[in-house]
């Protein structure tokens, strides 16, 4: 059976609280037990090299005194004794008979003998060699064997508080998780069911992983529901729009069909062919808006604005002197290349090119300008013709959006959206302004 995504964290989180209670406990009993010996050692050592001084000093009988004086009364964990050379008690506080063996040690624990209480606890001893004989001190090592052991029951305790506290820290813990993950889940659901609307809550201010995975959720769905909303504009302005020429190529077709004078038929015919041109024209720029809005970022390369700037110039220069207006190219010295998608950039700057020939083609004069601002390029059109006003230009960045002035043009309205698009690919935005007179359509491109 799968334990759940928060029934794993709530362990996780008991096995951590008891993993660092036992690591605490452990770490407690092992300096305990260290210092404790250490202590030991260092008064063993003490009292071993003051008796061996009096016994270099004074000699044997004297030792002997000293170390039937060497015992505080009361203290029953002390060892001081004279041995001889098979171990036996001459002398002081040891077993009747010592069988460790006999030799010079600086420190050592263990049994002093084999058999009744001296067999059934260890002994922190330090032996020492005088004469034919041996200097035994140490102490048995029963306090630091019951410290041992109310850390032991210590460390009982605690596993089974670690275990209380883990489960209790695991439960709160499953339950802020889960109640984090629902949330988002209702908003994934929503979207599911055709409810684009709903954000994921964020609550840590946008410092914790959830967080940041609702502000990447937010931003795909606020993505998603701007091109649903797009689509649904498309399609409701693709059905409109399309109606006028369809209507337009049936009833051309008819009377090219009943049209008995050849010369009737082929005008008839040329005006459906051209009919059927702005219906292909239509939908080939929806094709490239959605491309658009969806190609990936992977295909981005390094690219010269100037050179891309000069390049587009060359195509369309003779175009604009064709028409009778003067083209002219502006390129500010000294920009860097930029990532962006040529194919797409081109075709948004030969859309805005061809916006000023056709709709600015009054004012005489078209300039194409390549400049730097603060973090990013811009790429600007200006013409001198009517302009657009600043109450209609939102209405002009629209799809199938067309001002009255410019209803008498061939075209659908697209263009200005498929420029924006390949802004919005790039994260930078298109601008109209001001040329007083005429208009100013300016592509911001970051860096």
């Amino acid at each position: 059976m799968r334990l759940s995504v928060t029934a794993r964290i709530a362990l996780l989180a008991i096995a951590l609280a008891l993993v660092s209670n036992l690591v605490l406990v452990g770490f407690v009993w092992k300096w305990t037990h260290d210092d404790a010996i250490a202590a030991t050692r260092r008064e063993m050592t003490e009292q071993s090299d003051a008796l061996l001084a009096i016994w270099r000093r004074e000699g044997l009988r004297p030792l002997a005194d000293a170390v039937r004086d060497a015992r505080p009364p009361g203290d029953v964990s002390l060892v001081v004794a004279i041995l001889d050379g098979r171990g036996r008690r001459l002398a002081g506080y040891a077993p009747p008979r010592v069988t460790v063996p006999l030799h010079a040690t600086a420190f050592h624990v263990a049994h002093l003998a084999d058999t009744g209480s001296w067999g059934q606890h260890d002994t922190g001893y330090i032996l020492r060699p005088i004469g034919r004989n041996w200097l035994l001190t140490g102490r048995t090592l029963d306090v630091i064997e019951a410290e041992q052991r109310a850390i032991e029951g210590a460390l009982a305790l605690a596993v089974t508080l670690s275990l209380a506290l883990g489960i209790g820290a695991g439960l709160v813990l499953a339950r802020y998780v889960g109640a984090r993950l629902n949330r988002i889940a209702g908003v994934i659901e929503a979207a599911g069911e055709g409810d684009l609307s709903r954000r994921v809550e964020m609550v840590a201010g946008g410092v914790d992983s959830f967080d940041r995975l609702a502000a990447r959720l937010n931003a795909m769905l606020g993505k998603v529901e701007r091109l649903m909303a797009e689509l649904r504009v498309v399609t409701d302005s693709l059905a409109h729009d399309l109606r006028s020429p369809l209507a337009r190529l049936r009833t051309k077709a008819e009377q090219a069909v009943v049209a008995g004078d050849p010369t009737t038929r082929d005008a008839m015919l040329g005006g459906l062919l051209a009919e059927t041109d702005l219906v292909m024209r239509m939908l080939t720029m929806v094709i490239e808006i959605s491309r658009s809005e969806s190609v990936s970022r992977d295909r981005f390369t390094l690219v010269d604005p100037a050179a891309l700037v000069e390049e587009i110039a060359d195509l369309y220069g003779p175009v604009a002197e064709e028409a009778g207006l003067s083209f002219t190219v502006r390129v500010d010295p000294g920009l860097r290349p930029v990532r962006l998608h040529r194919e797409l950039v081109s075709q948004a700057i030969t859309n805005l090119i061809d916006n000023a020939l056709k709709h600015g083609a009054g004012g005489g004069a078209v300039m194409l300008r390549a400049g730097a601002a603060p973090g990013a390029i811009t790429i600007q059109v200006e013409d001198r013709g009517p302009g657009i006003a600043a109450a209609d230009r939102a209405h002009a960045l629209r799809r199938f959006g067309r001002l009255d002035t410019a209803r008498t043009t061939p075209g659908a309205g697209l263009g200005m959206t498929l420029i924006e698009a390949v802004a919005r690919l790039h994260d930078g935005r298109l601008e109209l302004d001001d040329n007083s007179p005429g208009l100013i359509a300016r592509l911001l491109l970051p860096v």
